[in-house]
């Protein structure tokens, strides 16, 4: 649904391995606010599409925007779609209005950053050279990923067998966190409203968001009762999170 006179429109990205579909539960429980899902380059209906680092990253998100005409919106995404949504943001682009992060790493310091991308490297060689449902086993058994249950793993690892390895490994390679900038500074000075979603039973972002949100009091914390990936596994409570968010962003406008 397109943007209405009055209503940005709420642009959605997914995180790695995942495509726009993820978020279609969450956008039929908010029928009636204009939304936009996005398949990252490397996913979905873009696998062919690569992007060099989140520069190019952002510059695809902007002609992805302006090729729909959507010229004011809000941005959420998940992990590595926060990641790409914090880092557009950053740029500041005319037309955000508010930014929500799901589950994400604001970036990490200099020092942390040679040993993340060894360890991305390695996740890419294996996507590149192993069988899929072989790696995505072992994905999918990293302690980020700690609430799945053996069903839940298992329907997980069946619905990512779509992607393409080379792509997956492309797309990490680009946007692994060891090349990302850190981007809590910008976070602390920044005027842009931002909230921060964790899951209480994600143990490491859900730290990660509370400090985070103790350290620059503009952040807008919220929680749920979940894992790492909140909108695929709680649809009807993150679109009722979402839903809320959106009320508060227009409340707040219209006491500007």
């Amino acid at each position: 649904m397109a943007a209405s006179a009055d209503q940005p429109t709420l642009v959605l990205l997914h995180g790695l391995l995942g495509d726009a579909n993820d978020w279609q539960p969450v956008q039929a429980a908010l029928a009636d606010l204009p939304s936009l899902a996005l398949d990252l380059p490397g996913h979905g209906s873009n696998q062919a599409v690569r992007v060099s680092g989140f520069d190019q990253a952002h510059r695809w998100l902007c002609g992805e925007l302006a090729s729909r005409g959507i010229d004011r919106y809000r941005l959420a995404g998940y992990s590595l779609g926060g990641r790409l949504a914090l880092y557009h943001a950053s740029q500041s682009p005319a037309g955000l209005q508010a930014l929500l992060l799901e589950n994400c790493h604001p970036g990490l310091p200099p020092t942390e950053r040679p040993a993340r991308l060894a360890h991305d490297e390695s996740w890419a060689r294996r996507f590149e050279q192993e069988p899929l449902a072989s790696v995505l086993a072992d994905w999918y058994r990293q302690g980020v990923f700690a609430d799945l249950g053996d069903h839940a793993r298992a329907r997980q690892i069946a619905r990512r067998l779509g992607n393409d390895g080379q792509a997956v490994a492309a797309m990490l390679r680009a946007t692994s966190l060891g090349k990302q900038p850190n981007l809590a500074t910008w976070l602390a000075q920044g005027t842009l409203p931002v909230t921060w979603v964790s899951g209480r039973r994600d143990h490491k972002f859900h730290q990660l968001a509370c400090l985070m949100a103790s350290q620059q009091s503009k952040i807008n914390h919220l929680e749920l009762d979940g894992g790492h990936n909140l909108h695929a596994h709680q649809p009807e409570a993150f679109a009722r999170l979402l839903a809320e968010w959106v009320n508060q962003q227009q409340e707040e406008k219209r006491h500007d």
